[in-house]
């Protein structure tokens, strides 16, 4: 191996990040260290707040204001030999805007918050060739469709005059990359860069980060909180807590051995649900009448030449206190299943039946408004941003007792009582009801949306993505705490995710949608360790396996549309 491998192109040391707060400096890195070198790949994790992407930020000096580098040294070898001291550079002057995007480059975890909506992905991509090169703007085209091209963007020369909403988030992704990688930068920094993306475009974007290091000899830095994709492709592992490193050790150590309280926390929670069958030992008459039944539900936007069919023709029962999971990509049809069912959006055709409280079958389809009040306070939606869902301007009494006070349930005393409750019920103190929610973390937020959609004692929740952007100890304690309170409430689920483990540890029964289908049905612990159909094989083998002695997404299955 030559010095050129096995030297660190950049080294952290004694790296401290403080921003300024009234009540003083607030550290959010504290004293960190760790090397990148060629070819190699650092998974830096831990959970939201830990420090791990202002210290991704750090090594390009954008960190957000009012953060500030008090402490260490960030030394960036330059392709010369020699080195320079990023951490001493001026955030806004020449030099560091010759690195930026240059030596290191970074793609970000939204990309379409990161790119202009009012310029076209071309453009912006050519705007940062000629930061870093003499290039004409008409090689810099060229070299645009070269780089859509190499990160598999069909039709470049079309898709480079297109806008970011025209793009999927997998294609936005892949647009980030391209622009990331314009430069040839020997550095790149993935900030938890497949979030919001499904399983099988996860696993694309991972193999073409993997395919591109390995054609350009670049150092990885990959920011994430997901322990599955650590073992896919970390070559070493960085865990950090509280702004400090609490382990660094190789993969296999790390998930084999570890050593620190905290890495076996997240390593448990990881394995909780990759077990799955939460809810093997569950009692449920399976001869009971279903609580809800859809029929032949379609969904078709647009025009008979230029439309979308949504959701085509899909039918199930939903039992009393059973758990239905519906999954599939982006795009399939599940959420539109989900407001269709609870009639936000209006199906083109179909039937969805809902037996009430007396027994009765309820034609969800004919309701008129006030009767479609009363179906909702009886089917109760979770909705999956625990940030975007709450009103920042109500306190945490008013946001869950907004739904007694609009269907004129409860007012005053006994309103506050209640609220009391159901704080109680979801596990936090009725002493935080007088706070706002930027005074909460995810987690707790996402608490309060539950207790929320708990207020009118539903009998029918419809989770969509719930847990999806929450850290993953938390989101095990949240499909815990939505367990329990099934159990205590006899509560009925519709479970809509793209996450397969957390579909397997909490559902009983699953559909699998594609293109507003439904390809496949049967029990989670069928569908998850024996699907019959290729798409769900294609979704099943995609899941990243929590071991890298066994790395599963290295021999996943592709699934071929034309074949179908």
């Amino acid at each position: 191996m030559s010095d050129q491998q096995t030297n660190p192109v950049i080294s952290i040391k004694n790296l401290s990040v403080d921003f300024a707060l009234r009540r003083g400096p607030f550290r959010a890195v504290s004293d960190v260290s760790f090397d990148l070198y060629p070819g190699k790949t650092l998974c830096l994790v831990g959970e939201s707040g830990s420090g791990k992407t202002v210290t991704g930020r750090a090594l390009m000096q954008i960190i957000s204001k009012p953060g500030v580098i008090v402490e260490g040294s960030i030394s960036l070898v330059k392709p010369d030999g020699a080195t320079v001291d990023i951490a001493q550079l001026d955030p806004r002057g020449k030099e560091i805007r010759e690195f930026r995007g240059g030596d290191i480059a970074m793609i970000f975890q939204e990309p379409m918050s990161s790119m202009s909506p009012v310029h076209t992905i071309g453009s912006q991509i050519i705007e940062a060739i000629l930061q870093h090169s003499k290039m004409s703007k008409a090689e810099a085209r060229t070299r645009t469709i070269e780089l859509l091209a190499s990160v598999d963007i069909s039709e470049p020369e079309l898709a480079i005059d297109r806008y970011p909403f025209e793009y999927s988030g997998g294609m936005l992704q892949r647009a980030m990359i391209a622009m990331a990688l314009s430069a040839e930068p020997r550095i790149l920094i993935a900030d938890e860069p497949t979030t919001a993306l499904d399983v099988t475009t996860q696993a694309e974007i991972l193999d073409l980060v993997k395919r591109l290091q390995v054609e350009h000899g670049m150092a990885v830095l990959l920011i994430t909180h997901d322990m599955g994709i650590v073992a896919e492709v970390a070559d070493e592992v960085v865990v950090m807590r509280h702004g400090k490193i609490v382990e660094h050790r190789s993969v296999d150590d790390m998930f084999h051995d570890p050593q620190h309280a905290y890495t076996k926390q997240l390593l448990a929670s990881t394995m909780k649900l990759e077990a799955g069958a939460a809810n093997a030992a569950k009692a449920v008459d399976d001869k009971a009448k279903p609580i809800l039944s859809v029929r032949n539900l379609s969904k078709f936007y647009g025009t008979e030449k230029n439309g979308v069919q949504a959701v085509d023709d899909v039918s199930f029962d939903l039992l009393p206190g059973k758990t239905l999971g519906i999954v599939g990509e982006s795009g399939s049809g599940k959420t539109t299943l989900g407001r269709l069912i609870l009639r936000i959006v209006e199906p083109t055709t179909g039937a969805v039946s809902y037996r009430d409280r007396d027994g009765q079958d309820v034609d969800v389809i004919g309701l008129n408004k006030k009767r479609l009040r009363d179906f909702h306070a009886d089917v109760r939606l979770i909705f999956q941003d625990p940030y975007a869902s709450l009103n920042p301007r109500m306190t945490v009494r008013e946001i869950i007792g907004d739904p007694l006070l609009v269907n004129g349930r409860l007012r005053g005393e006994a309103l506050k009582d209640k609220v009391t409750e159901l704080l109680d019920l979801v596990g936090l103190e009725p002493e935080v009801m007088e706070r706002y929610p930027h005074a909460f973390s995810g987690g707790q937020r996402q608490r309060i949306g539950i207790a929320r959609a708990l207020s009118l004692e539903p009998r029918v929740i419809i989770a969509d993505e719930a847990t999806s952007a929450l850290d993953v100890s938390i989101r095990s304690q949240i499909l815990d705490l939505l367990l329990d309170l099934q159990k205590r409430l006899n509560l009925s689920f519709v479970f809509i995710s793209h996450d397969i483990s957390v579909v397997r540890y909490f559902c009983d029964d699953v559909l699998v949608m594609h293109y507003g289908k439904l390809v496949e049905s049967g029990t989670a612990e069928q569908i998850c360790t024996d699907p019959q159909q290729a798409y769900t094989k294609s979704l099943i083998s995609a899941v990243p396996n929590p071991d890298p002695r066994n790395k599963r997404m290295m021999h996943r299955t592709r699934f071929d549309v034309t074949a179908n």
